[in-house]
């Protein structure tokens, strides 16, 4: 019986194996193919202090092992020595998308260089030129002065799917031509300070010196540049970011083109409608862009937009999350009428955006929140005061009262704060504190209404809910 056993079971394995085997993704070909194509940057900054620096300094100050210091290029005078004037060099990938020279990588890779190198996969070393470089998307377009070189096949990340195989090209802490690879965990990831670009989120291991290179998919065709790692300990921890190739070619081809990049403007200041938001609403699940701030002669204002608007379908695509609008206006041409479906006081409405050209970023004037000239009580358990003119053309608002005091009840329940100014309630405007306080008094009983607020500057909206 035991032998029948080992039989049975040896012949499993010989049939299992070979299944398994088949289905793992076969790299070498496109790696030989694709490698050529990928480059490495370094770039010169001068510098006339070398105050604190190491020599052997390595990512977050670390300083790195001697095994692996014959591998950085150490500046002239010797290991103790620190030089008067010293160039320090960053590392970096980038790849090649013409013939002619042109390619591809990340802008904070170059930004402030004084010079850049690009080393190629035959160890020629050539200065580029930056032809243009968009801190707004992360893309930086280079030329070098060479013909006849090997170049990427550009694909489309539109066409990306979650849990496609994806292989990752560069230079990570200066190993040049580096493969690693994984699977797309995620499409269209928001980050933090990257309003327009909806990132590519995979598990593929990404290090210092990965910025800028190529992410592949099987077909050996650009999907993104690799960008950006959540870390806290400065390495790879399983979750990286690439730019979506379609982003930086548009972006490339206006660099190219113009030397700067145009993106389309809507003019609202937006926040995520959340659960007790979708409620106070009248939604039936959280989705959409909650309008929070219409800035001023702003397309969005002239469109009809306004503030407590939720935005749910823009151009005809659906917006899921309030990040996914930006991305969407900034890849409408300036000048072109979009068409916005938003729910307002409960119902569906339609409008015509005529987009325009994003400007600079906006700067909100800071809270100073002064002396109330009055102040009353009421049922939420705060204190309000008036706004006088001054204050209102300070803090940008045109109408509202100021929280002087949040006692324990409705209002510090839903998050009022001292110095919050409150615009708007239940759909209706905030004049005064006499009005305010008679919106207060009609509020129901047991459901959530939103709340429109300006703290220390920023627009947003709160669910409010009186319990009793």
């Amino acid at each position: 019986m035991r032998t029948i056993t080992k039989l049975i079971f040896t012949c499993l394995v010989m049939v299992v194996l070979p299944v398994n085997a088949a289905g793992l993704p076969d790299f070498k070909s496109l790696v030989k193919e694709s490698s050529p194509a990928v480059v490495n940057i370094s770039t010169v900054q001068k510098s006339n202090s070398t105050r604190g620096m190491n020599p052997f300094s390595g990512p977050n100050g670390e300083e790195i092992p001697e095994i692996f210091r014959h591998f950085f290029r150490m500046p002239e005078g010797g290991q103790g020595e620190r030089p008067k004037r010293r160039t320090p060099q960053s590392l970096g990938s980038g790849f090649i998308i013409s013939e002619d020279g042109y390619l591809l990588t990340n802008h904070h890779v170059i930004a402030d260089a004084d010079k850049v190198i690009v080393r190629l996969s035959d160890r020629r070393e050539l200065e580029a030129e930056v032809i243009g470089s968009d801190e707004r998307s992360d893309v930086a377009l280079l030329k070098i002065d060479a013909e006849d070189l090997p170049t990427v096949k550009v694909g489309k990340s539109a066409k990306l799917e979650v849990g496609e195989w994806v292989l990752a090209i560069g230079s990570p802490f200066g190993f040049d031509h580096s493969v690693t690879a994984g699977i797309v965990s995620a499409k269209e990831r928001a980050l933090a300070n990257e309003t327009y670009v909806p990132f590519i989120q995979t598990d593929v291991a990404i290090n210092p010196g990965n910025s800028g290179g190529p992410l592949f998919n099987l077909d050996g065709e650009v999907i993104g540049i690799n960008s950006q790692i959540y870390t806290r300990s400065g390495g790879f921890m399983g979750l990286s970011f690439a730019i979506p190739i379609d982003v930086a070619m548009n972006v490339a081809d206006q660099l190219k083109s113009h030397g700067f990049v145009t993106r389309g403007w809507l003019g609202v200041i937006i926040q995520e409608v959340n659960r007790d938001l979708a409620e106070s609403f009248g939604l039936e699940k959280p989705a959409g862009a909650l309008v929070a701030k219409v800035l001023p002669d702003s397309p969005a204002l002239s469109g009809g937009l306004q503030e407590g608007d939720i935005i749910l379908r823009f151009e005809g695509r659906e917006v899921i999350r309030s990040s996914d609008l930006p991305h969407f206006v900034g890849r409408v041409k300036p000048g072109k009428k979009a068409k916005v479906d938003i729910v307002r006081g409960g119902k569906s409405k339609t409008l015509r955006v005529e987009i325009g050209t994003l400007p600079g970023k906006e700067a909100l004037a800071k809270a100073d929140y002064g002396q109330p000239q009055e102040s009353r009580e009421n049922s939420l358990e705060i204190q309000v005061s008036e706004l006088d003119q001054k204050r209102k053309e300070k803090w940008q608002v045109s109408a509202g009262v100021v929280v002087k005091r949040v006692m324990q009840g409705p209002g510090a329940e839903a998050g009022l704060m001292v110095g919050d100014v409150i615009t708007m309630l239940n759909g209706e405007q905030i004049d005064s504190v006499t009005q305010f306080n008679a919106v207060v008094a009609d509020l129901p009983i047991g459901k959530s209404v939103p709340m429109r607020i300006v703290r220390r500057g920023s627009p947003m909206f709160i669910p409010l809910k009186i319990s009793n």
